[in-house]
């Protein structure tokens, strides 16, 4: 039986539409798929795969993959998105602290913006280096909490529910000690890296009508809410990004920072 945090999480990420958020952070998973090194006939597995983000381009690249994610109901856009790309991928429904393969299976493990919503940082690390081949190689991007995204996800958190016991922030991810604690005895050789990618929108109104009705975590706490307790969110939210956001030509944009964690597991 799925626990309350695996029945959160399918929920949260089934709610709204996540390929439409998704489409704005694709030149992530691009760049993770090459800093890893993709080569043709590697088998290839994207934990948290969403929508396809690492698993497509990992697939263009020659390999061959697998695409690993607690929400099912993304598999119908990944599968769209990959017939687009005219490539395959087998997608498998499963939890990323437990997943459902033999030690040693992958040449090449990725995760966007995917293994950090997991609850327990530690044991999601754990899997991710037990299902790795010696030899193998790993990228994990993951939002830094003290940039833009993190503030974002800080400020939904303030509206929302407390999270199931035993639940870390996501965005801890994104810091260098935190991840360097969370791998240490899985036998990863680590190599951390800042960066950030760039969103453009028109208007400061059209982020927040965006992320208001198609971002997962806030349209499943919309459904809960009354009206007011829907204002003070939004307020929230146009206050945020009005003061995240920088004027750039034809409308406003920010930069959100995240920290790609590189590791090979040693042959």
């Amino acid at each position: 039986m799925a626990t309350e945090a695996q029945q959160r999480a399918r929920a949260t990420w089934a709610a709204g539409d996540f390929d439409a958020i998704a489409e704005r952070i694709l030149s992530v998973g691009e760049d993770i798929v090459e800093r890893v090194g993709v080569h043709s006939g590697d088998l290839v597995l994207d934990v948290a795969c969403g929508t396809g983000n690492a698993a497509i381009p990992a697939a263009l690249a020659g390999g061959r993959v697998t695409g690993l994610d607690i929400t099912p109901e993304l598999f119908e856009d990944a599968r769209r998105r990959a017939a687009d790309a005219d490539v395959e991928l087998e997608l498998i429904e499963g939890d990323a602290q437990d997943m459902p393969f033999d030690d040693d299976s992958f040449d090449v493990v990725v995760s966007t913006f995917g293994c950090m919503f997991a609850p327990d940082h530690r044991r999601a690390a754990a899997e991710l280096a037990r299902v790795l081949k010696p030899g193998g190689r790993m990228a994990v991007a993951a939002w830094n909490p003290a940039g833009a995204i993190g503030q974002f996800f800080a400020t939904i958190a303030k509206h929302a529910p407390p999270p199931p016991e035993g639940f870390q922030p996501p965005p801890l991810w994104g810091v260098r000690d935190h991840v360097t604690e969370i791998f240490d005895g899985t036998g990863l050789e680590l190599s951390l890296t800042d960066t950030s990618v760039h969103w453009h929108f028109d208007s400061v109104d059209e982020m927040v009508d965006e992320y208001g009705t198609k971002f997962g975590p806030i349209v499943l706490l919309r459904s809960t809410m009354d009206q007011a307790a829907w204002e003070a969110l939004e307020s929230d939210l146009n206050a945020v990004f009005a003061e995240l956001t920088y004027e750039e030509e034809g409308g406003v944009a920010f930069d959100g920072d995240y920290l790609i964690t590189q590791g090979t597991k040693p042959a």
